[in-house]
């Protein structure tokens, strides 16, 4: 948090203003994207009930139970979609609410945030769709027999999906969550590596919480989330704050390099390859060994006669 002196400090009265005006504005951009969803209401909810469709036994449909039950449902799907489209918006509105808080450099993270928190959000929710309805609909539907036939009511599927696609946009967030907590140093990648074992008995719990009371959704959430921990604790080693021991480590790192890059500069390497040494004198001298000096036919058999 940043340090504000005491004539900077907001009192709390102001704090609640603006999350107020936050909320409104939120709630103010879920309701245009209600209005402006509720124009495809039924087209939407055809897409939503696509993965049952295609699962159920041939000629079946949904029913609904009640005269204002698909009227309610239309209007739920239309509110559903308005949060999706809104989400952009209501998150920013999020970091706008608690940047004050924060570091000047922290603060201009808010771009980033914004973006990567609404593609995982909306990508959770797409995974749900895409990956989990089409397993967990055959799963239930596998239990029909000939005397046993599925008529499930939209008030109940719609329901059912709104649950998982929230459940599930709001756990693919884990890693930004995660990355958020280490930039500023709550947490770090040996902590969320130490409590692993209790990670798991958390997801599981909370698995059970968000899905619908059977073991067969809440694998199918408690994988992902199992992997999106994973991921964090690479994200957290990557991107998280350094601990001093690691800052000094790194400091001594770069001071090695930047000398050994210092001597390459002052002590040059020689091209020719050949190793010189000082004299006493000062004057450098060579290593190499000479060539002998080549001698004559004549000289060499002078040499052998007086050998």
């Amino acid at each position: 948090m940043s340090k504000l002196s005491e004539e900077e400090k907001i009192p709390f009265t102001e704090h609640l203003e603006e999350l107020r005006r936050r909320l409104l504005i939120s709630f103010a951009a879920i309701a245009v994207g209600f209005l402006i969803s509720y124009f495809f209401s039924k087209q939407l909810f055809e897409i939503l009930m696509r993965p049952l469709i295609v699962a159920l036994p041939p000629k079946s449909t949904l029913i609904f139970t009640s005269l204002p039950e698909a009227f309610f449902t239309y209007l739920k799907v239309s509110l559903l979609s308005g949060i999706f489209l809104a989400s952009p918006l209501v998150l920013y509105e999020i970091w706008a609410f608690i940047s004050p808080g924060l570091y000047k450099h922290e603060k201009k993270y808010v771009i980033p945030f914004v973006v990567f928190s609404s593609l995982f959000f909306i990508g959770g929710a797409l995974f749900g769709y895409f990956v989990v309805f089409p397993f967990g609909f055959k799963f239930f539907l596998s239990f029909a027999t000939d005397y046993i036939r599925p008529m499930p009511t939209i008030k109940e599927y719609f329901g059912f999906c709104a649950k998982l696609l929230f459940a599930f946009g709001v756990i693919f967030e884990l890693p930004l969550f995660v990355l958020f907590l280490s930039r500023i140093g709550i947490v770090t990648h040996r902590m969320l590596r130490k409590q692993r074992k209790y990670a798991i008995l958390i997801i599981f719990i909370v698995s059970a919480i968000l899905t619908p009371p059977d073991a067969m959704t809440q694998l199918m959430m408690a994988g992902p989330l199992l992997a999106l921990y994973e991921i964090s604790v690479w994200v957290a080693r990557v991107f998280g704050k350094k601990s001093l021991e690691e800052e000094e480590k790194e400091k001594r790192k770069k001071g090695r390099k930047k000398r050994e890059r210092k001597d390459k500069e002052t002590h040059p390497p020689n091209p020719s390859g050949n190793k010189e040494e000082k004299t006493a004198m000062g004057e450098t001298k060579s290593t190499e060994p000479e060539d002998e000096e080549e001698l004559s036919p004549e000289e060499e058999s002078e040499n052998l006669d007086k050998s």
